[in-house]
């Protein structure tokens, strides 16, 4: 029998349909929905008169347009709140499971359906988003899909899906102190190019990458797509496990006993043979930054500027060839996204801040991914730290990641942000982001500019 990668394993367990040179017609085990790439669907097949064939696999929350605090008033923007109330009308007529505003549950949909346990090793999982990659840190094969798909999937639960050629990272070594995993994964990322992983399924692994938890997983496995990935994934082990295990839609006493047993089987084959493997050394990777206006634009945060770095980026950002980033001033610092606004994100940041003051001239704001997320900040006096360094620890939801709504950075400013796009415009029109970890960001704010974070630990 040939030998077989984990995502061939996935992939192939998944197929219900596959005719030679045509797509395959993959099973989709889970649907996450949320307010923004959904509705066009609910409206076509409601034209059409088809019903979603299997609702109870379906789960949806409300996260791009939602504001960040007053969340118990009615949302300010018109086209947010109309896309909102969308969202629970059709959630409603259907019959989805709705994780709303002033739920329990609501969050990020990428931080909630593993802090759920609904996002399980071996699964296929699809939502209208692009970071939907974010779930394959437990060991599925898991991406994001057009408006049109998800018509595809609420009527048929599959999809039409070619199959993506298969890659290998593999990071070994100890990492330095104050290198985090979204350091990580923005080095790989500097050293593949942005197009370096198009039309493939990388699957993360080594030393380095085991030794992470589960949420640092996470945000490597999040920023696959920045690299052109189709989506990355991550062998399940025993920290996957105990993840998992408890969580609300999780699988309990004989489930769970017999649901180990089969995903202690998800792993690749010793010989099995990737279309394209790469290699890095963990001392090599030092803490990140970006400078230009995308992921793959970063270097050592004690680096310069690269001399062939693209003009048109610089002009935008303001910057130059050769300058230096320890020392750039910045105006605001967002700690958030389906990135980094985990419990152990906002863990960092309060230790790097707890006793200190934020520069005066620093708008500093912390979106937790979620409620439980935030109630556990609470819960450990994490809110009071931020209060007391004069950082905003606000109410979920995407944020100033996309700007959808009313969290938005001001033209011409500069934002050091852990999201994961610094695209023209991204957090705002005429915005400028740099891109680094929590850590980084967090000491950012503390001085008012960038600063090496190996220094405040």
């Amino acid at each position: 029998m040939k030998a077989k990668t984990l995502f061939d394993k996935i992939w192939d367990n998944h197929v219900v349909y596959q005719k030679k040179e045509y797509p395959a017609v993959l099973y989709i085990d889970t649907h996450l929905i949320h307010e923004v790439t959904s509705p066009q669907a609910f409206t076509a097949l409601k034209k059409r008169g088809i019903s979603l064939f299997r609702k109870e696999q379906t789960f949806a929350t409300a996260d791009h347009n939602v504001p960040t605090y007053d969340q118990h008033l009615p949302i300010k923007e018109l086209l947010s709140r109309k896309q909102v109330d969308m969202l629970i009308q059709n959630c409603k007529e259907n019959h989805i499971k709705l994780f709303g505003l002033g739920h329990p549950f609501q969050g990020i949909v990428h931080v909630i359906g593993p802090e759920l346990g609904i996002t399980q090793p071996g699964t296929t999982i699809v939502c209208g988003d692009s970071h939907t990659s974010t779930h394959g840190a437990f060991g599925s094969i898991a991406f994001g899909i057009g408006t049109s798909e998800i018509e595809q999937v609420f009527a048929t639960q599959t999809i039409l899906q070619n199959k993506p050629k298969t890659m290998k990272i593999e990071i070994n070594g100890k990492l330095e102190k104050g290198v985090c995993a979204k350091d990580i994964i923005l080095y790989i990322i500097l050293h593949i190019g942005v197009g370096g992983a198009t039309g493939h399924f990388v699957e993360y692994t080594g030393s380095t990458i085991h030794s992470l938890s589960m949420e640092e997983r996470m945000t490597i496995c999040n920023m696959s797509i920045e690299m052109g990935a189709r989506g990355g994934l991550i062998a399940p082990d025993k920290t996957t496990f105990t993840y998992i295990k408890g969580r609300e839609f999780a699988p309990k006493g004989k489930k769970w006993d017999s649901a180990i047993k089969k995903w202690k089987k998800l792993i690749s084959d010793k010989d099995a043979q990737y279309d394209k493997t790469v290699e890095f050394n963990a001392k090599d990777i030092s803490p990140m930054i970006t400078y230009g206006t995308n992921p793959g634009m970063g270097i050592a945060i004690t680096g310069n500027i690269p001399q062939n770095a693209s003009q048109k980026a610089l002009s935008y950002m303001n910057l130059t060839k050769g300058q230096k980033m320890i020392g750039q001033k910045i105006n605001y610092v967002f700690i958030g996204s389906c990135t980094n606004s985990r419990i152990e994100d906002l863990r960092v940041v309060a230790k790097a801040v707890k006793g200190r003051r934020k520069c005066p001239s620093v708008t500093a704001f912390i979106v937790p991914g979620s409620k439980q997320v935030e109630q556990q900040a609470i819960k450990e006096g994490l809110d009071r730290i931020f209060k007391n360094a004069g950082f905003e620890l606000r109410q979920p939801g995407c944020s100033a990641c996309i700007a959808m709504n009313e969290d938005k950075i001001p033209s011409g400013k500069y934002c050091v942000s852990t999201s994961n796009r610094n695209f023209e415009g991204r957090q705002g029109p005429g915005s400028r982001t740099f891109l680094a970890s929590p850590l980084t960001a967090a000491v950012a704010a503390l001085t008012g500019k960038i600063t090496d974070p190996r220094k405040y630990i």
